[in-house]
């Protein structure tokens, strides 16, 4: 028989992973997954914050700090590595699987799989690597308790929906302990198993918005948001400082970034791409955390019927976990980015890709694409349901890289791990509340340089 394992991963059965899970417990017993103790931390969030300009274009820097200062629930957007430092000055489970990195809420949405399908999943992967499961879990229901306070949801519904979020994980990472690796991999949440989530007299509506969002946030949608026609020439819009044209500064790496991109690829998307050719492009600010990395749209028409074709480059930098749990395995953090993305997710664009010049690292996919990336005005009043959801989703992240059977092995049922990771979230969202006035408070004081952070 052919052993197709890693060298160093042993032949295992349930049993033996079930009790490795529960041995587990003796590393990070169950009654302490809830702590938090300030006084442990080890670093200033604010200068970890200001330590992450270093890699980012200094002159998008403003821009980045206001939009962290607007809410509690930005700054937690902005702050993957503020947690990171925090949770790994606490003893972990090593229970590893492949860690989105930045499991948020809003992290999860919707987008056409290459079949052309909606699927539910995670979507960015900036700080994916290798880590505790427990990490992204407790990033993820602490920014329920964010998200809720900032939308002023009242306690016991904020409650229900952390509890909701982590009873969706825990459930169906029991349940994917019992699954057999295949059918694990083939899983996926269409949007008939997402409206499970929904109230019945809800689903119709969510339907419809999803459908509508889907067909706007498409590339036709985007190409008729963000490109207009001169003298006969598709280009892209300007909308300084949030869009500014490229090509007169980065034309030549553009082009470096694309003809190496091809490499990464499979060989039939190389061969579908090589009958592009790269027309226009703008640096863009995207998100929170992404402000003052360098962004690029880039539009390009393929020769035979001038179609268009609209991808995002993106910068890479490292993990914000690898100053706690050593280096990633890849050279490129675009690699890192795009392998993570794909262990993690269920089926992934088929552009994505990378490449790295000039000693900076860049990964590439498709803009929008039907991307459906919800908002916390619509999240809000579902929240408790769409938590469900959304520990679903990280429960099948984390089987598909990890060892399901271990994760519940140390889960198990008691009511006092459900407990202590409530805990854990309404103790860390305080924590983010003081971290957030620590960053405005430098702003008001001049000392930390801020712009307005959207139009």
């Amino acid at each position: 028989m052919v052993d197709n394992r890693p060298m160093d991963e042993p032949r295992t059965t349930a049993d033996v992973s079930s009790a490795v899970g529960r041995a587990a417990r003796k590393r990070v017993p169950r009654s302490t997954i809830g702590d938090w103790n300030p006084t442990s931390r080890g670093h200033d969030a604010l200068e970890t914050i200001l330590a992450q300009n270093d890699i980012r274009d200094e002159r998008l820097l403003p821009l980045r700090h206001g939009r962290m200062a607007a809410t509690p629930w930005t700054y937690y957007r902005g702050a993957a590595a503020v947690m990171a430092a925090d949770l790994a000055s606490a003893p972990h489970t090593d229970l590893t699987v492949q860690l989105c990195g930045d499991a948020h809420v809003l992290n999860f949405g919707l987008w056409r799989s290459p079949e052309r399908n909606l699927l539910f999943d995670l979507r960015d992967f900036d700080e994916t690597l290798p880590g505790p499961f427990e990490w992204d879990l407790k990033r993820f229901l602490a920014s329920l308790v964010i998200l809720a306070e900032t939308n002023g949801l009242p306690p016991a519904t904020t409650a229900d929906a952390v509890r909701s979020g982590f009873r969706g994980y825990r459930d169906w990472i029991a349940r994917y302990s019992t699954w057999p690796e295949l059918d694990i991999w083939y899983d996926s949440v269409d949007m008939t198993q997402l409206m499970n989530y929904v109230a019945p007299d809800d689903e119709q509506r969510l339907e419809r918005y999803i459908e509508k969002r889907a067909a706007k946030r498409s590339q036709r949608g985007a190409l008729r948001k963000f490109t207009q026609v001169v003298d006969g020439d598709r280009q892209l819009t300007e909308a300084p400082p949030y869009r500014t044209h490229a090509l007169s500064h980065y034309a030549e790496q553009l082009d470096t970034v694309f003809r190496q991109y091809r490499d990464s690829v499979a060989d039939h998307v190389a061969h579908l791409w090589s009958r592009y050719d790269l027309v226009d492009a703008v640096q863009q600010v995207v998100g929170v955390g992404s402000v003052g990395m360098r962004v690029f749209l880039t539009l390009s028409e393929e020769r035979r019927t001038g179609d268009a074709l609209l991808l995002q480059v993106k910068q890479a930098g490292p993990s914000v976990y690898e100053q706690f749990l050593g280096p990633s395995r890849y050279s490129a953090h675009g690699e890192r980015v795009v392998q993570g993305q794909r262990l993690i997710q269920a089926a992934t664009d088929m552009f994505v890709g990378w490449t790295s010049i000039d000693g900076m690292d860049y990964y590439v996919r498709q803009f929008r694409d039907g991307k459906v990336i919800p908002d916390g005005d619509l999240v809000a009043p579902r929240l408790p349901s769409f938590a469900e959801a959304c520990g679903h989703v990280l429960a099948r992240a984390h089987a598909r890289s990890g060892d399901a059977t271990k994760i519940d092995g140390y889960l198990g049922g008691a009511a006092r791990v459900e407990d202590g990771f409530v805990d854990f979230a309404f103790a860390y969202a305080e924590q983010n509340r003081r971290d957030h006035a620590q960053l405005v408070a430098a702003v008001d004081a001049g000392s930390v340089p801020a712009a307005p952070g959207w139009p």
